[in-house]
């Protein structure tokens, strides 16, 4: 038994079939209308094609999800409250604080400044990546109060970024566990996981996640955590290298669909 579930839904006007591992999480999903099977990773293929046989009626195609068409991209004309595009750094943390800006004289600084000087920290080393074809959104909303501190787009692909505060701190991570300094550790990595693929959900495409160190004096991996990449805000602009995942007009197709604030509504 391969332990995948298919389940009904409808998505973007259409009709799907969505298969899932046992955790909940999304690998494919199989389109009536199109006859696709669209996998957000190939290496299980033929088990997403097993669990979907029983639903095929006919010959059909499968592959990577296709990227938006010309069509779909021409209803995102955005009223300006529904584009994400202008969203500052840390900008969920930036309206808290304005709201509810804390006493004025505290023994330890407030932590949302610690967590906002992590995000415009990252923000700034991957806002310099623009010209080189990439995009960035930042602090993009997600149904609960959950946010992508930062959603990265471009020629290496999709990459939900989160940025942690850890400024002359050794880190030691233990997956799902993150501990800073002497601070009790936390399962920070659970939630590094689960915005990734809620943004992969919305945008049908695959989306890595990205924990960002800001500031670390040491990092210690016991072993490499499941599917999330570990970086420094030094090493962050190494996210750029690796090209050949996204043709131009592809990460331009997905950076329209992600800046529309309509698309993170149902995840």
């Amino acid at each position: 038994m391969s332990g995948l579930r298919v389940v009904p839904s409808r998505r973007h006007g259409r009709d799907r079939l969505y298969v899932c591992l046992a955790d909940g999480r999304n690998i494919a999903w199989y389109d009536r209308e199109t006859a696709r099977v669209s996998l957000l990773g190939d290496e299980r293929r033929q088990e997403v094609l097993d669990a979907l046989a029983p639903f095929l009626t006919g010959p059909v195609t499968v592959g990577p999800p296709p990227v938006p068409t010309s069509a779909e991209l021409a209803r995102l004309t955005l009223h300006p409250d529904d584009d994400l595009a202008p969203n500052r750094p840390g900008e969920a943390l930036l309206v808290a604080l304005d709201r509810a800006p804390g006493p004025p004289h505290r023994l330890r600084a407030d932590p949302r400044r610690r967590a906002l000087a992590a995000e415009q920290t990252a923000a700034e080393v991957l806002d310099r990546l623009d010209g080189a074809g990439w995009h960035t959104l930042h602090s993009v909303p997600l149904p609960g109060g959950d946010r992508v501190h930062h959603l990265l787009i471009g020629p290496g692909g999709l990459f939900a970024v989160h940025a942690l505060y850890a400024r002359r701190l050794r880190v030691r991570i233990a997956d799902p566990l993150v501990a800073l300094g002497r601070r009790e550790p936390r399962p920070l990595l659970h939630r590094v996981r689960a915005d990734a693929h809620r943004a992969s959900y919305a945008l049908t495409a695959e989306v890595r996640p990205v924990l960002v160190l800001v500031g670390a004096a040491s990092v210690t991996v016991a072993v490499p955590p499941r599917e999330v990449r570990v970086l420094t805000d030094a090493e962050l602009p190494g996210l750029a290298g690796p090209g050949g995942v996204l043709k131009p007009a592809d990460a331009e197709a997905l950076h329209a669909l992600a800046r529309d604030r309509a698309t993170w509504a149902r995840v």
